[in-house]
């Protein structure tokens, strides 16, 4: 007996390795975010005029970019239950790096799109949030919230510091180096730590989820009585659900749509943001500061957020999520001649897209459990990046027929407001 509770108390003063595993995925969610559209957002006006395209149909890029991702999804959510994510992290930060590189020295529009396409896209599927995040939901279960949400900081530290740093490379240095800068910043921050830290599972290692001496897998779990830590709550094993089982519930078509329909408006207002400012009059370090303030709170909301959803059901979270998102926008539009509203507007909106980096995956996870996660994750990926997909050139080709965002946001405000009553919607999937 003493010498199992002294093995108990050293397995909790060690470090859990699964932090490490944390750790990776901030610096590789650092790295994924050169991709994101809230990046390239700062090259669409110069190179839609150095490329001779339109708003639209540079727009397009993003589709394209959108639905590779969602094909890719669930063939990557299978690889990662089979074998883990280190391998697939390191190369796909190789080819991301790669297309940065080549970037750099493109003539032509469609060069461009190609290697975005070929290299980028691909690359950033297989080291992306969603490998990430996988990983990460196998070796935690009762702090699973916590850890995904300090994973995804990365995203949000790089969105801090992107906008600002990346205009100024711009103006500095023009867009070809820019280009050149971001790959070699990816290649480092990626791929020595995806392959020497990241491991498949706890188990692999001997080890159980969060570090218990015992495994303890936390849901699917009865509501805890008052006054009961949520760690000493006793939970149930995990059930196999496997993808066909899956698209057979309800539930994965309703997490599929709700967090689907709102990220058409979330993808195209992160590629036209930055030119929605200053199509306003306001100077580009305005526009700039403006996606720095939505990215400070995509930085300091998801812990919150992780925390929330430890304490309180997720699909309320999601709800108060997306009406936290949907009045930011709404103040922002209606406020927009005043910059200090835009401010104020702009730092709720990015409040609740905070939320986004980890309710979505908390959901998946507790719904469907660890052991088949990738691949039912990559299912529901599949169907909600189709739809992400559908966000830039929507917003583009407006405004190229309305001269303005006005409609898209005020579309965008709507669905916000949709998936906020599709949350509550949410429901257990149960086995037969």
């Amino acid at each position: 007996m003493e010498d199992a509770a002294r093995f108990e108390q050293q397995v909790k003063r060690r470090i859990f390795y699964g932090w490490y595993i944390v750790g990776v995925g901030f610096l590789s969610n650092v790295a994924s975010s050169f991709a994101l559209a809230s990046t390239l957002a700062i090259f669409l006006k110069p190179l839609t005029a150095d490329l001779g395209v339109s708003r639209g149909v540079f727009s397009l890029l993003r589709s394209g970019e959108g639905i590779i991702g969602a094909c890719l999804a669930p063939l990557i959510g299978t690889l990662v239950d089979r074998h883990g994510g280190a391998r697939l992290m390191a190369v796909g930060t190789t080819l991301v790096g790669i297309g940065y590189l080549f970037l750099g020295h493109i003539d032509s529009f469609a060069q461009f799109v190609f290697i975005r396409l070929a290299l980028v896209t691909v690359g950033d599927a297989l080291m992306g949030a969603s490998v990430v995040n996988i990983v990460i939901a196998r070796w935690f279960v009762r702090h699973r919230g916590r850890a995904l949400a300090i994973a995804s900081m990365g995203v949000g530290f790089a969105k801090v510091c992107m906008p600002v740093v990346g205009a100024w490379l711009i103006l500095m240095f023009g867009w070809r180096h820019t280009w050149t800068v971001f790959g070699i910043g990816a290649i480092v921050l990626g791929v020595a730590p995806a392959l020497f830290v990241v491991r498949r599972s706890p188990e692999d290692m001997g080890l159980s989820p969060d570090g218990d001496a015992m495994p303890t897998p936390r849901r699917n779990i009865v509501a805890p009585p008052k006054k009961v830590s949520r760690d000493k709550i006793p939970v149930k094993e995990d059930v196999h659900w496997t993808a066909k089982e899956a698209l057979r519930t309800s539930a994965f078509w309703l997490l599929a749509i709700t967090f689907g329909i709102a990220s058409i408006g979330v993808t195209g207002l992160n590629l036209h943001i930055y030119s929605y400012v200053t199509d306003l009059g306001y100077s580009a370090v305005a526009a700039a500061s403006v996606m720095s303030v939505i990215a400070s709170m995509q930085l300091a909301s998801p812990l919150a957020w992780g925390f929330l959803t430890e304490r309180i059901d997720a699909r309320y979270a999601a709800m108060l999520r997306f009406i936290i998102q949907a009045l930011g926008l709404g103040l922002a539009v209606l406020m927009s001649s005043n910059i200090f509203w835009l401010y104020v507007g702009f730092f709720l909106y990015g409040i609740g897209l905070g939320g986004n980096m980890v309710l979505p995956d908390i959901l998946w996870a507790d719904y469907f459990g660890r052991l088949s996660l990738g691949q039912i994750r990559g299912m529901g990926i599949l169907i909600s990046q189709i739809l992400a997909a559908i966000g830039p050139p929507f917003f583009g080709f407006l405004f190229d027929i309305t001269g303005g965002y006005g409609l898209s946001f005020a579309i965008f405000g709507i669905v916000l407001m949709i998936s906020a009553i599709l949350s509550l919607m949410l429901r257990q999937p149960r086995k037969n």
